[in-house]
């Protein structure tokens, strides 16, 4: 019995890898929080406790922030990448792996430390050309495993991509 070439591009999907961006990338932000509240505990010393209402806003500040870093989802299949954001109201963003153009991994000295870096993709996709997962732990497993998944993709629909001129210098000759 053999198999169609239409069954074989049907392969089920399998989850790869997934996970959120690291609360670390907002340190400055959540550092600005803490000096705000600091500030409200000072001026509630001096206003006989009035001001203590001020450390509203810094707390509103974090957990905003806070909620909004962990609502977003990146889910990498074997033949997409997952981006569901939203607290109240949910987007959920597919690409095609096989649509992945290039990828690069960055990590900065603070996130190193920490064990974490940045993976940002460059596609052919018109909605999102680029994509940026920031401050992810095991940053070069997950690049591995992406470039793995990609030519896979590439290889079961017979995808490849071509640069026809562009900012490379190349060009197309007939």
């Amino acid at each position: 019995m053999t198999t169609s070439p239409a069954s074989a591009n049907l392969a089920t999907e399998s989850p790869l890898w997934s996970g959120h961006t690291s609360q670390w990338v907002h340190f400055w932000y959540y550092f600005f929080c803490v000096l705000l509240a600091i500030g409200a505990v000072v001026g509630a010393t001096v206003t006989g406790g009035l001001a203590a209402v001020g450390l509203v806003v810094p707390l509103l500040m974090w957990i905003i922030r806070w909620w909004l870093t962990k609502c977003t989802l990146y889910e990498l299949t074997s033949q997409r990448l997952k981006i569901s954001t939203g607290i109240f109201n949910k987007h959920l963003d597919e690409m095609e792996l096989f649509r992945v153009k290039d990828y690069s991994m960055v990590r900065p000295f603070f996130l190193r430390m920490l064990g974490l870096g940045h993976l940002t993709l460059i596609t052919s996709d018109l909605s999102t050309p680029t994509v940026t997962i920031k401050a992810i732990p095991n940053v070069e497993a997950v690049r591995e495993m992406l470039r793995t998944a990609v030519q896979a993709e590439r290889d079961r629909k017979r995808v490849r991509e071509l640069d026809m001129g562009g900012d490379g210098g190349e060009a197309l000759l007939e």
